[in-house]
């Protein structure tokens, strides 16, 4: 859609000039849609305007407002491209200053921000301090060549080195392509004094999924003297999330009450989220209770922590409260009370809430909420109710959901249904590494060694890798992560020790009646690469070994895991704890488990 220029159209007087002015402007600043700003459009036109810079500037403002409106299913390029053509279309050249494209930049989709930019220069206009931040901000949206084109720009015109230049690249290259080297390269070259550059950085390497050098990160920036702001803070507690890093999440609790960081929701938020994925939720509940404005996140937050420990009738309290309060529930917070109920087993209590859903919200149920339930009712036993609901889903099940009836398959002896779903996973996505492991672990279950085998050698010609395990624990406030496999005799004296311990550890779990889960060779937590002897190597058993090492004796052992606990380390884990008489805590990719004494607070069923 092009609107070019009107040269014919008078100008009108000086005082009615200015009163369209003024009309224009309100019209512009009440857009909502793109039929408003066409029929504003054609005012500015019928008025002579598009030659005032303020009106000039004010509709491509509204142009990126009323795109962002149509961005749901509307006609986002015509409203856009009203904008860019106007500009372009301007009888008064001198008119399309850097301000005004900057304001593009800035205001329009990524796409047409880039577009935007390539027209600045074309008019031979010099861009400024803002623009490149404006810019990065659109790269770090868009795939990684982009950034770099930008970066190389901002070297050309000097504008590299400015603080808000740096800060946004490294953003932009930690976003667009999570190229954590660019964007450590850039904060390398930083004078590192101002917070915002270290949150930057921080933020950079949780997002790429280095919370570990998140952490790290965040040490150097303390025996630097650089005080971290709020932005800092939650980042660091997202990396704390990740890993566990309990001790650490607590102390960034005191230093906010300290340092009397302003308690922003995203900061309680963060609080909430990061103590009760680390294990307190105690402390997770009383920031939530200290908070004067509770949003949906923050009672979403308390719920997910609540129902990853296995405490669904306080997480379907939190949200009857939320529901009590006024407080609107979103997808999002149905889907934590859903997975509180399916890991408690509460599966009438679910089923209500999966009705109230639609009866009562007018929520649409998405493939997330079919999937808690689907989950809900094959941990229960319920697999063939379980199954009739998949297959009478309105929409498609997924991987997820099949994969969920698979793994309820096998818990429950079904092993016909879990085998005929995992070969159509295999068959329709060849490439997904859980799908084979999947199967794997149905015949492993039934002692089906040969077909487990061919699985494995399937996997293997068609260069399919498992996802590593690794595992992470805090000691001192410093966290230290491990990988499966070792125990080989080379490496450092320390690792020799750690290994060592693994194997004392084992021989006290045979004294309390341990024997190896043989079918966990290859088990869906896709670790290992060896037969049974290579289950001792598992990197939760390493974590646990070295925590034994370095902590107090009788001191609570916290572990963090980023795939699902295998039964082999389970079993062990929670004899020893019982050899050991320590409590044992290891959270896996779906929910806590607290050893203690020989038992496990799953009741052995995750």
């Amino acid at each position: 859609m092009v609107f070019p220029a009107e040269p014919h159209l008078e100008h009108p007087a000086p005082s009615r000039g200015r009163a369209a002015e003024q009309r224009c402007l309100a019209l512009l600043r009440r857009v909502s849609s793109l039929s408003s700003l066409l029929q504003t459009l054609t005012f500015l036109l019928k008025s002579g305007l598009q030659s005032n810079p303020l009106v000039l500037t004010s509709f491509a403002t509204a142009s990126a407002a009323a795109a962002a409106a149509a961005a749901g299913g509307g006609d986002v390029g015509a409203a856009t491209s009203a904008a860019v053509s106007l500009v372009l279309s301007s009888p008064a050249p001198h008119l399309l200053d850097t301000f005004l494209f900057n304001t593009l930049i800035r205001s329009l989709p990524p796409p047409l921000a880039l577009r935007s930019f390539s027209l600045l220069l074309r008019r031979r206009l010099l861009p400024n301090r803002f623009t490149f931040p404006f810019l990065l901000k659109a790269c770090a949206s868009l795939p990684p060549g982009p950034t770099a084109q930008a970066h190389a720009s901002a070297l050309k015109f000097g504008f590299a080195a400015d603080s808000f230049v740096e800060n946004t690249l490294i953003h932009a290259y930690s976003a667009s392509s999570s190229d954590l080297a660019s964007a450590r390269k850039v904060f390398d070259r930083t004078p590192q004094t101002s917070p915002v550059t270290w949150s930057a950085m921080i933020g950079a390497c949780v997002r790429g999924g280095r919370s570990g050098d998140a952490l790290a990160l965040f040490r150097r920036m303390q025996e630097r003297g650089v005080r971290p702001d709020d932005v800092a803070v939650i980042s660091v507690l997202s990396a704390c999330s990740d890993l566990g890093a309990l001790e650490l999440a607590r102390w960034l609790r005191r230093y906010v009450e300290r340092s009397r960081i302003p308690k922003s929701p995203a900061l309680c938020n963060a609080l909430i989220d990061a103590l009760a994925k680390c294990g307190d939720a105690g402390a997770a509940r009383a920031v939530f209770d200290e908070m004067p404005r509770r949003t949906v996140v923050s009672y979403t937050a308390v719920i997910d922590g609540l129902a990853m420990q296995g405490r669904g009738r306080e997480a379907v309290g939190v949200f009857e409260g939320m529901v009590r309060a006024g407080v609107a529930p979103d997808d999002v917070a149905f889907i934590g009370v859903l997975t509180a109920c399916s890991h408690s087993g509460l599966v009438e209590e679910g089923l209500r809430w999966f009705g109230v859903m639609r009866e009562r919200f007018g929520m649409e149920p998405r493939m997330e909420h079919y999937g808690c339930v689907v989950d809900m009712l094959g941990r229960a036993g319920q697999v063939e109710r379980a199954e009739r609901f998949a297959r009478a889903m309105p929409v498609e099940a997924n991987a997820v959901v099949w994969r969920s009836l698979a793994a309820a398959c096998r818990v429950h002896g079904r092993p016909d249904v879990g085998e005929r779903i995992g070969r159509r996973l295999i068959a329709e996505e060849p490439a997904r590494d859980s799908h084979y492991v999947m199967l794997s672990n149905v015949y492993a279950a039934t002692r089906r060694w040969e077909e487990k085998g061919r699985v494995r050698r399937l996997m293997g010609r068609r260069g399919v890798r498992k996802e590593p395990g690794c595992s992470a624990v805090e000691i001192d406030g410093e966290v230290f992560e491990f990988a499966a496999g070792g125990g080989g005799g080379s490496g450092s004296e320390a690792e020799a020790e750690v290994y060592a311990m693994v194997e004392e550890m084992m021989r006290e779990a045979r004294r309390e009646g341990y024997e190896a889960v043989e079918a966990e060779v290859l088990a869906d937590v896709e670790e290992g690469d060896g037969e049974a002897g290579a289950l001792r190597w598992h990197s939760e058993k390493i974590a646990v070994a070295f925590a034994l090492l370095r902590s107090p004796r009788g001191a609570a052992v916290r572990v963090a895991k980023n795939l699902r606990v295998c039964a082999d380390c389970h079993l062990a884990i929670k004899l020893v704890a019982k050899a050991y008489a320590r409590e044992i805590v290891l959270r896996d990719r779906s929910r806590f488990h607290c050893f203690k004494d020989g038992i496990c607070s799953c009741g052995d069923f995750w």
